[in-house]
């Protein structure tokens, strides 16, 4: 899909193309290319002499590729930019071109960021003059975007914790808020990736000296929120870390309590085998082998010797 982007009246007025012979005749500072087709690739560099790569969006770039200037000016970066999905939350690999005072991204899939940034450029007038504007918003928007999700991690890890340190947690309860857990500390380790990536980046078009004053102070400002959300995820870790701690040790109770039921019934298993070891050797100077009340007498002895210890064992409370 090819989405074209111009400033009218302040605001960002979005064109979407579905026929390449019926673009609008406009003046784009934004042209974004979701899944772009080789066509749509050839239309950009036959109207506007940019080449776009075939492996912009591949993960596999080194950083030396990622971040680049052309000799011609123009500007290349790969970012990777956060889907909280609740099924799967992923990083979207992001390719950005700046050439000729328009910006290009390139793309596979939607992104709740870009959705984010057109709503606002849309509402308030003026508050986007170019394409570097369009750049360092998108940035900025991702780190908003990252800060909500760091809340819903927390927020779903502060229902994890009511749930774990409530009493008696069985091991069905103890292996879904472990699996609650491990998708909570997935998704806080991509923001944190995802925020790393977005300070490289932050950091490189800085030393391109491509930004004014004020939209370098712009930076400045993201990268200091960035900062602040790299200590949230710090946070958010050792909280993962404790109640991870906290349900293996109540895992390790209830196994606890499983052994000590064992070792109970062991214990008092042993009396009644020792008397029916010692009765049944049969020797001839034993009195109670031809005792006519040996027999009841000996399975008695067993029972009294299996409840006495039973009885001991729920007096100090051993049997909870």
């Amino acid at each position: 899909m090819l989405n074209l982007f111009s400033l009218a009246a302040g605001r960002l007025v979005q064109h979407e193309v579905e026929v390449l012979d019926a673009v609008p005749d406009v003046q784009p500072i934004w042209i974004d290319l979701e899944e772009p087709t080789d066509d749509e690739k050839n239309w950009v560099a036959s109207h506007f002499g940019v080449l776009i790569p075939q492996d912009i969006i591949d993960d596999d770039l080194e950083e030396s590729a990622r971040y680049y200037e052309e000799d011609n000016g123009e500007l290349h970066i790969r970012s990777d930019f956060l889907i909280d999905d609740d099924e799967s939350p992923r990083s979207v690999r992001v390719g950005f071109i700046v050439a000729n005072e328009i910006l290009f991204t390139v793309h596979a899939e939607a992104l709740p960021v870009f959705r984010l940034l057109r709503l606002r450029a849309r509402r308030i007038p003026g508050w986007l003059n170019g394409p570097r504007d369009v750049l360092l918003k998108l940035y900025d928007a991702d780190a908003e975007y990252s800060a909500d999700a760091l809340e819903s991690v927390y927020q779903n890890l502060e229902a994890v914790s009511a749930h774990v340190l409530r009493e008696n947690l069985d091991d069905s309860a103890a292996a879904e808020a472990l699996a609650s857990i491990a998708r909570e500390e997935d998704l806080n380790g991509r923001i944190r990736r995802n925020m790393m990536d977005t300070r490289r980046a932050l950091g490189f078009i800085m030393r391109t000296r491509l930004l004014n004053p004020e939209q370098f102070e712009e930076a400045r400002q993201i990268m200091r929120d960035i900062d602040s959300l790299d200590s949230h995820t710090a946070f958010l870790f050792d909280k993962i870390n404790f109640l991870m701690n906290t349900i293996v040790g109540f895992i390790n109770i209830n196994q606890n309590k499983v052994v000590k039921l064992f070792s109970v019934a062991s214990v008092s298993l042993l009396p009644p085998t020792l008397i029916a070891s010692i009765y049944g050797m049969n020797f001839d100077a034993m009195p109670e082998l031809h005792w006519r009340f040996g027999y009841p007498f000996a399975l008695m002895l067993m029972v009294v010797s299996v409840i006495i210890p039973f009885y001991v064992f729920h007096r100090k409370g051993w049997l909870k």
